[in-house]
């Protein structure tokens, strides 16, 4: 499934009008996309019919989110030589993980950033999915990684083990001076 959406805004009206025509003509996703879209942008409001059964899905949505985030933030910061702040409003963590040298040292002899080395070496051992920090313009010497806390809160305990036990490990096979 595939939907769309586009919003102008300080447009004249004529302009706006020809600008939604081009588009539309491009990109027409398929019935299914469209409903998701329409649903998204116009979602029920109270005294509607499917009101209570919207507002309940998204409430658990979002206590599903909040406790997702919570227990990721928390699972890092208990993590060696990692710490993250709180997560609050994205769908992402942002951690910080303290590189021992040998880490990287052997990310520059791989001629790789260390932290996509860290990121390489994740994806390689475990079939987790982080983006290197490197990509979001950081401050010289430090590294990180964007991560999410998407998947479903029966396999986020799974997930988090998996990054704990990896860095566990990475973090031991790198300890100590070069």
């Amino acid at each position: 499934r595939r939907g769309g959406y586009m919003e102008l805004q300080n447009f004249d009206p004529a302009v706006q009008e020809q600008i939604y025509k081009m588009v539309s003509i491009g990109l027409c996703s398929n019935i299914s996309g469209q409903v998701m879209v329409d649903c998204m942008v116009k979602p029920p409001v109270e005294g509607e019919e499917s009101y209570p059964l919207y507002a309940q899905e998204m409430e658990k949505l979002y206590t599903s989110l909040l406790v997702r985030s919570q227990k990721l933030s928390k699972a890092l910061t208990t993590m060696t030589n990692v710490t993250c702040s709180p997560i609050n409003g994205a769908l992402y963590a942002f951690p910080t993980i303290n590189l021992p040298r040998k880490a990287v040292d052997a990310a520059k002899l791989a001629g790789m950033p260390p932290d996509t080395f860290y990121a390489v070496e994740l994806l390689d051992n475990t079939g987790i999915c982080v983006v290197p920090g490197n990509g979001f313009k950081q401050q010289a010497g430090t590294y990180h990684f964007r991560t999410t806390f998407l998947p479903g809160e029966e396999k986020m305990d799974m997930v988090i083990e998996k990054l704990r036990s990896f860095n566990e490990g990475f973090m031991a096979k790198y300890a100590g001076d070069a």
